[in-house]
């Protein structure tokens, strides 16, 4: 019997959001809707340019925010990442266990140095840009991994940021191999194009091949699709994805998503809703569809769960939603899909 819906790998990130006009980006040397990797330097320069500014502080970290979707939805995740022993180390991992997330951070003694931690900054059109100080989490490898739970799992998700960690691509994919091996279904996300741009054979290598075993979902938005295919046709971009997973989500923004699978084609409509923080949408996507995938549903209504969780993420500033929110989301979703959960 499968202990966890979900068993994921990735990031450990304490998100600090701040709310920025398009000059003061600018005037921060920040890449407008990018992931930029940082060091401790650019770190400080970056921390006098939003001096002043509240800061917004929940826990993080893509795949973070995937599992704790999941839990909060109510399903059973397991995430692996790495810390250090500090005060942001301390607040990630009571975050995780706050929301009924298991981790291997309760039975690791985490190292010495910085947690890793991700700014984001967010202007008037609602887009994020994140600059990322990756600490410890830099450094995440394969004894991260907690083997006799991977097998017990019913997905296994790697984060696609792994791909910029040599040693957290190597973990990823021993856990890719540990779970191929066990029949857990394979799952990963494309990202960031910067990923796709920068780190391509690591996510090459997470996607897989016939001889590694093809994943199961493959989740990515319409932006970061058009360059992994280096296409901008929509329906060739669709062929080239059907061949890389049994089931593939493309987000597209007010255009909701597309699920692909064995050469259907499924438009899912998006939640009616006015962006305020795109920040964290992708994360609560892949979080509530792999929650219903899990839980019985069919790939057109966990697309349904998805767009309306994610829809409810994008019109709030931060990147998790509260569990009021969550209960609400879990009522429309019964009705929609005309019975109970």
């Amino acid at each position: 019997m499968s202990h966890h819906d979900v068993y994921a790998i990735g990031n450990a990130l304490v998100d600090s959001e701040y709310q920025l006009t398009d000059a003061q980006l600018l005037a921060a040397g920040v890449a407008k809707r990018h992931m930029t990797l940082i060091d401790a330097q650019r770190r400080a320069e970056l921390l006098k340019h939003v001096h002043g500014i509240e800061a917004h502080r929940t826990g993080g970290g893509s795949a973070g925010n995937t599992v704790v979707a999941v839990a909060q939805l109510g399903g059973h995740a397991f995430y692996s990442c790495r810390v250090a022993d500090d005060e942001l180390g301390d607040f990630y991992t009571q975050d995780l266990l706050a929301h009924g997330v298991a981790t291997n951070l309760t039975h690791t003694k985490a190292p010495e140095g910085q947690t890793g931690i991700c700014m984001v900054m967010v202007t008037p059109d609602a887009e994020r840009s994140m600059s990322t100080f990756l600490g410890a989490t830099a450094d995440i490898d394969a004894t991260a991994l907690q083997p006799h739970d991977i097998v017990k799992s019913k997905v296994y998700y790697m984060e696609g940021y792994l791909a910029a960690s040599p040693t957290g691509l190597d973990a990823a994919l021993k856990g890719r191999a540990i779970a191929r091996e066990a029949g857990v279904a394979l799952a990963t996300t494309l990202s960031d194009m910067t990923m796709i741009n920068f780190c391509r054979p690591g996510l090459d290598a997470m996607v897989g091949d016939a001889e590694t075993g093809t994943l199961d979902y493959l989740f990515c938005n319409e932006e970061e699709a058009q360059v992994w295919c280096g296409n901008e046709d929509f329906e060739q971009i669709c062929q080239q994805l059907s061949a890389q997973a049994r089931v593939v989500c493309v987000t597209r923004s007010a255009k909701g998503c597309v699920v692909l699978e064995g050469g259907a084609q499924t438009d899912v409509p998006a939640a009616k809703v006015k962006a305020v923080d795109t920040n964290g949408a992708g994360d609560m996507f892949a979080g509530a569809f792999l929650y219903a995938v899990t839980h019985g549903y069919d790939h057109a209504q966990a697309a349904w769960l998805a767009n309306q969780c994610a829809g409810r993420v994008v019109s709030q500033v931060g990147n998790r939603l509260d569990q009021k929110s969550i209960d609400e989301l879990k009522l429309a979703f019964v009705r929609h899909v005309g019975g109970t959960m």
